[in-house]
């Protein structure tokens, strides 16, 4: 007699892994535009290298603490928004269920279901209201319950995912002697970064990795050619 039962059932990560995925792409393409922008700007008005790197750090520190506040506020929000669909729902089977019921019977209509076995899925469905509510919340609304762990989680990684990426360009200024040279060696660096990262990223999510690689990069390159413009014309 064969036993297909799983002995070992093996968890499933894809959503933790996809999300943490997201947040080092956040975290890390940020990273690398604005302090490479900051950076770009502050070579073509100050003559001190020294300068560039201190206020360089001083963003990396101030922008990675922000965005990972953004990204903790972002999976709070997710969270409280959860929470107060769910309360919903189980105020609304409780008050209205024929109401509730019909939105089911509407529900497995439209997934193709005959009217005898629809009435039957109802009373099965709507016979216990912790799996009635769970129904609702999955197929009415759309919503699957967040990890109310991952708030902090994703703070970390996005601050992190910031730093890394903004000590990537403002590591040319520590070996340069002037922040002209400095801002040649941080764009080649941060270009072939914003590359290669572009590339990753594209191949990771399905879009034509050649094509995210240069878009990347040409946002890069676009701000810090702006930042650098905006600073020499008021520089002088």
């Amino acid at each position: 007699m064969a036993v297909h039962a799983h002995l070992h059932p093996h968890p499933e990560d894809h959503l933790t892994s996809s999300a943490m995925l997201q947040d080092i792409v956040i975290g890390l393409s940020d990273g690398l535009t604005v302090p490479f922008a900051l950076a770009a700007g502050l070579s073509g008005a100050v003559q001190s290298a020294a300068l560039v790197i201190t206020a360089g750090l001083a963003e990396i520190v101030a922008g990675s603490i922000a965005m990972g506040l953004g990204g903790y506020l972002a999976g709070r929000t997710e969270v409280e928004h959860y929470e107060a669909e769910l309360a919903r729902e189980y105020r609304e089977v409780r008050e209205v269920p024929e109401v509730e019921r019909a939105e089911v019977r509407d529900l497995l209509a439209e997934i193709g279901l005959s009217e005898a076995t629809r009435e039957l899925a109802v009373q099965e469905l709507t016979a216990d209201p912790e799996q009635w509510v769970r129904f609702m919340m999955k197929y009415e609304l759309g919503l699957e319950k967040p990890d109310p762990r991952q708030a902090p989680k994703s703070a970390a990684t996005i601050s992190l995912s910031y730093a890394a990426g903004g000590l990537i360009p403002l590591s040319a200024y520590f070996v340069t002697a002037t922040p002209t040279e400095g801002l040649l060696w941080s764009a080649v660096i941060t270009l072939v970064c914003l590359l290669i990262f572009g590339y990753l990223k594209s191949r990771l999510t399905g879009q034509p990795p050649v094509a995210g690689a240069l878009k990347m990069a040409g946002t890069g390159a676009l701000a810090a050619g702006a930042a650098y413009f905006v600073a020499r014309q008021i520089g002088g």
